[in-house]
């Protein structure tokens, strides 16, 4: 069965999407043609709405609808300490699932020289200027746990330190309910790295 130009570019552009092949595309594509047609066309209003007006923080650099995220206007955040992601995904991980109450800061990305991302491309400049003229106390290094990653943590903390605020970085180790037989050795490196006393 040949398919239409349209059908081809409808599972084309759907592979666009992170983890998504031309089998999932085609069956993403095949779903919504044959059983949910205003699903799909939903689904194509709002990414059309978010594409246009979804923009950076001007503050924090999160993904926002307005100038300034609601995580930044928001009064009864602690202003002393700040937390800093690579991904806007980061900051929903973070606040989903912890107390958090501080700011965040998101970087889009680690230094990866090979292919051209240095400090500007992560806002650096402006981070820097955010460390200088804060009230801040801490600066939370919450970045993944890559090679590239952790000499952007590095980069920061010494950043951080310059302007004599604390900078921590959030522990990586044996995740709840692991057991240590399947643990790989780098991450048991940083668990008896990052042990703490009970």
């Amino acid at each position: 069965m040949s398919e239409t130009g349209l059908v081809k570019q409808l599972i084309r552009s759907l592979t666009c999407l992170p983890g998504v092949g031309p089998k999932s595309a085609q069956r993403m594509a095949f779903h919504l043609l044959q059983h949910d047609r205003s699903g799909g066309q939903h689904l194509s209003q709002v990414l059309q709405q978010a594409m246009v007006q979804i923009r950076h923080c001007e503050s924090c650099r999160t993904l926002t609808e307005q100038t300034r995220c609601e995580l930044c206007q928001h009064p009864g955040r602690d202003d002393s300490v700040l937390c800093v992601v690579e991904s806007p995904a980061d900051v929903w991980v973070i606040e989903q699932s912890t107390a958090f109450k501080g700011r965040y800061f998101v970087l889009h990305g680690h230094l990866s020289p090979i292919d051209g991302i240095g400090p500007d491309e992560l806002g650096f400049d402006i981070l820097e200027h955010k460390l200088a003229s804060a009230d801040l106390k801490e600066v939370i290094l919450a970045t993944n746990a890559t090679v590239e990653s952790e000499a952007t943590a590095h980069l920061i903390a010494e950043m951080s330190q310059k302007q004599h605020i604390k900078a921590t970085r959030i522990a990586h180790g044996v995740p709840m309910g692991g057991e240590l037989e399947y643990i790989d050795s780098n991450t048991l490196i940083h668990a008896f790295k990052g042990r703490q006393t009970l």
